[in-house]
């Protein structure tokens, strides 16, 4: 099982608190519906103690744990807070040290808006990229001086810390977790449920610290960038061990160990990414598209994109041009 937690202040944003656990969950059931193997999520509300608390916007939401009673976690969500951060800093002081650990353990922590000053005030961005709300950032910049500050990024990652600058932002990471969690058919489907204009995807718009792969192993790194300077042709892949000297099952064994994927998987899925952008930003023909990633056969593209996005190369063209505002 998935575990996912929140943390409820007075002065959470509460839609930082629910879009997060609607995405998630939708991509849950979706998954499930088509697997019953797949993982199920289960999503915490944690406050000082468990109960209800009232926010300021007069919503009440119940604490089912306590912030420090936490199970471990697969992701710990800070939402947004409301005005000034800053009584809710203080309130959250003494639970700093346990976030520290939490950290340590490689959980996926997510700030977003002026929860970011959380992290900060627990040293977790020291030396890091961050963002926070819009409104915040000289005072960010001047209580936080040993802090990156990215202004012209919604999303920043680095390592298993993420921060996200608007409730807007927090869809877009949720898909991108969504995707790594159950696959890309359903975080798609999920994303076109929720946001069916089509949204900036994560790589796009978030800042990430190098290199971005999560795992060491260099020999997996070379096969990566092996695939990724023939993206553009078509690709023998029994071709790639002997070029870096081990044997294919070997290679198989450790891209999947390393990835979580085999390298044909890494593959198409590098070719979706491209197909996608070439298709937002280009009026290239789908045929023209297909001959870019390497794939002589339109049709087989075609189908290859359909099953990892949900809809037809067209059709995805459709929606993200749908998303222009035209006056009429």
């Amino acid at each position: 099982m998935y575990t996912v937690a929140a943390l409820v202040y007075p002065d959470a944003l509460a839609s930082s608190l629910t879009l997060p656990m609607e995405i998630l969950g939708a991509a849950s059931q979706t998954a499930l519906g088509d697997n019953r193997r797949a993982r199920p999520l289960s999503f915490l509300l944690a406050a000082e103690t468990p109960g209800p608390v009232t926010l300021a916007s007069g919503l009440t939401l119940h604490a089912t744990d306590s912030r420090a009673g936490l199970p471990p976690l697969d992701l710990l969500i800070l939402p947004a807070i409301w005005r000034t951060p800053l009584p809710t800093l203080r309130a959250c002081g003494e639970w700093l040290p346990e976030l520290c650990r939490i950290a340590a353990t490689g959980t996926r922590i997510c700030s977003v808006g002026t929860a970011s000053c959380i992290l900060a005030e627990a040293g977790l961005l020291a030396g890091r990229p961050a963002t926070t709300h819009w409104n915040w950032f000289e005072r960010f910049a001047r209580r936080y001086p040993d802090v990156n500050l990215k202004t012209r990024h919604l999303i920043t990652q680095s390592d298993n810390i993420y921060c996200v600058g608007s409730v807007n932002s927090i869809a877009d990471l949720c898909v991108h977790i969504a995707e790594d969690w159950y696959g890309s058919r359903v975080a798609r489907a999920v994303e076109h449920q929720f946001s069916p204009e089509i949204r900036q995807p994560f790589r796009a718009a978030a800042w990430q610290d190098p290199p971005r792969s999560s795992h060491h192993d260099e020999t997996v790194l070379q096969a990566q960038q092996w695939l990724q300077n023939r993206l553009h042709q078509p690709v023998a892949l029994g071709d790639m061990a002997p070029a870096l000297g081990v044997s294919e099952r070997t290679l198989h064994r450790r891209f999947r160990q390393a990835t979580g994927m085999t390298p044909q998987h890494y593959l198409n899925t590098l070719r979706n990414n491209g197909a996608r952008d070439l298709l937002r930003r280009s009026n290239l023909s789908i045929g023209e598209i297909a001959w870019q990633l390497g794939l002589q056969d339109a049709s087989h593209f075609s189908r290859q994109f359909r099953r990892h996005n949900g809809m037809t190369p067209g059709q995805y063209r459709a929606a993200v041009r749908g998303k222009l505002f035209d006056p009429g």
